[in-house]
C-alpha cells in the first residue's frame, strides 16, 4: 500500500515547519535512509529520512511552503506496482509566498512556562486531542490557560474544565501599537518592510514573556584578569600539535567563564535550580547555555556537566557547537534545558550590559570587554586586566543575597583560576 510521508516533529515543542527544500524528486527511487527534504523550524534545520523504500510517486507540499503542521503528509512512497490513485487522500496545505530579503535563521529558545492568560483574539495553541474532547464536552477551548509547554492546552487542561467557563482575562499589559500605527509614524516611500523570519518571530515572543512574567533582579562585580590570562598563556603553549604543528587546543577567556559559573553552580547549590510554579527544580549537574551569535539572531548551545569537564574539552566542544550553529546543524537536545547561560559581548568592546533570562534558565550571565584599569590597591593605584560582569536572576527563585553569593563565587574562580580544581 504506498505510504504517506508525513511532516515529522523534530522537537517536543513542534506545531509547525517549513518544508525548505526537496532533496528528491517524483519518480525518483528511495531506500529506507535516503534523506528525502530538508525541514526549517524556529529552532533548526533538520533533514527529513525515508522510512520505506520504494518510489517517491507525488510531493503534496511544495519547496519553501511554511507552516506546514506536524504529521501533514508532505509526500507519497509507492511499493512495486502501485499507482498514486492507490494512496489515501491527503490535501497539501498552500504553499506560502517567500518573504523578500527576509533571512532565515535559527532562534536559541529553550521551552516557555504557561502564560497566565492570553490577549482577546490570539491564536490558541492546543493539541488535536484536547480540542476534539473539548468540543464533545462543549467547553470552548478559548476560554482555557494551557498548562502545556508554551502555555499550549493539552488534556489535561480540558478535563478539568468547567462546560460554559468564562475567557480567561486578558492581562493587564498595555496592547503594543498595530503595524499601521506605527508606519503612520513614517512618510510613505521611506521605508521597506522586511518580514520577520520564525527565529526573530520566536525571539520576540520568548523575551516579552521572559520580562512579563519573570521579575528580574541585577548585581555587577569587576573581576581582575591577570591570573587567568597569565594562566591561559601557560596552557595554550604547553598544548600537543599535530602533525602539522596546529595546537591540539587554544583555550579562550570565555572557556575559563564557563568552567566558572559551573564551578560556582556547583559551591553554590542553591542557585543551580529552575522555576515552577508547583516546585524549585534543583539540578544535579551544572549545564551551562553560551549564546553563539548569527545571522539574524543568536542560539545557545548547552555545555552539559561542565563542573567535570577540563578547559580543553570545554574548548573543543564549544567550538563545534559554534561551527553546527551558524550552519543550523544543532540537535535540539543540544540547545534547550540548562540551568543558567553565558552571554559574552566583551569581543565588541561593550564595558557592560544586562541580558535577560531566558526560562528555564534561573540567571544569565552578561560578559563586559577586558580592559586596562586603574584600580586602588591598599594606598596605592595600579593598573590591572580588568572586565565587568553582570548577573541576571530569576527573583522569584535566586534572592538578592543568594544572587550576590553566587556572583561572588564566579569572580573567585575567575581571579584565582586554581580554586577551580579544589
Amino acid at each position: 500500500m504506498p505510504v504517506n510521508v508525513l511532516m515529522p516533529a523534530l522537537s517536543p515543542t513542534m506545531e509547525k515547519g517549513k518544508l525548505a527544500k526537496w532533496l528528491k524528486k517524483e519518480g525518483d527511487a528511495v531506500r529506507s535512509g535516503d534523506i528525502l527534504a530538508e525541514i526549517e523550524t524556529d529552532k533548526a534545520t533538520m533533514e527529513v529520512e525515508a522510512v520505506d523504500e520504494g518510489t517517491l510517486g507525488k510531493l503534496l507540499v511544495a519547496a519553501g511552503t511554511e507552516d506546514v503542521p506536524v504529521n501533514t503528509p508532505i509526500a507519497v512512497i509507492l511499493g512495486e506496482g502501485e499507482k498514486l490513485g492507490d494512496a489515501p487522500a491527503a490535501a497539501a496545505p498552500k504553499a506560502a509566498a517567500p518573504a523578500a530579503a527576509a533571512p532565515v535563521s535559527v532562534a536559541a529558545v529553550a521551552p516557555a512556562p504557561a502564560v497566565a492568560a492570553r490577549t482577546e483574539g490570539a491564536r490558541v495553541f492546543a493539541s488535536p486531542l484536547a480540542r476534539r474532547v473539548a468540543r464533545q464536552k462543549g467547553i470552548d477551548i478559548a476560554a482555557l490557560l494551557g498548562s502545556g509547554p508554551h502555555g499550549r492546552i493539552i488534556l489535561k487542561d480540558v478535563e478539568t474544565a468547567t462546560p460554559g467557563a468564562a475567557p480567561a482575562p486578558a492581562p493587564a499589559f498595555a496592547a503594543p501599537p498595530s503595524d499601521a500605527q506605527v508606519l503612520k509614524l513614517f512618510a510613505e516611500g521611506s521605508y521597506e518592510l522586511v518580514p520577520h523570519d520564525s527565529m526573530r518571530k520566536v525571539i520576540a515572543r520568548r523575551l516579552t514573556e521572559s520580562k512579563q512574567t519573570i521579575p528580574h533582579f541585577y548585581v555587577s562585580v569587576d573581576v581582575a584578569l591577570d591570573h587567568l590570562l597569565e594562566l591561559r598563556e601557560r596552557l595554550n603553549l604547553q598544548a600537543p600539535r599535530d602533525k602539522e604543528g596546529k595546537p591540539d587546543w587554544k583555550i579562550s577567556v570565555n572557556d575559563f567563564i564557563i568552567k566558572a559559573m559551573a564551578m560556582a553552580l556547583i559551591k553554590v547549590p542553591d542557585a543551580n535550580v529552575s522555576w515552577t510554579e508547583n516546585a524549585m527544580v534543583k539540578h544535579k549537574h551544572a549545564d551551562i547555555g553560551v549564546a553563539v551569535s548569527i545571522p539574524g539572531g543568536l542560539i545557545t548551545p548547552v555545555v552539559r556537566s561542565a563542573e567535570t569537564k577540563g578547559l580543553a574539552r570545554i574548548s573543543s566542544e564549544m567550538k563545534d557547537y559554534a561551527a553546527r550553529a551558524r550552519n543550523r546543524k544543532l540537535k535540539p537536545e543540544e540547545y534547550t534545558g540548562g540551568s543558567a547561560a553565558i552571554s559574552n559581548m566583551g569581543m565588541m568592546n561593550v564595558k557592560s550590559f544586562a541580558a535577560i533570562v531566558n526560562p528555564p534558565h534561573a540567571s544569565i550571565l552578561a560578559i563586559g570587554t577586558g580592559e586596562r584599569r586603574p584600580v586602588v590597591r591598599g594606598q596605592d593605584i595600579v593598573i590591572e586586566q580588568q572586565m565587568t560582569i553582570t548577573l541576571s536572576t530569576d527573583h522569584r527563585c535566586i534572592d538578592g543575597a543568594l544572587g550576590a553569593e553566587f556572583i561572588g563565587a564566579i569572580k573567585a574562580c575567575l581571579e584565582e583560576p586554581g580554586l577551580m580544581l579544589v
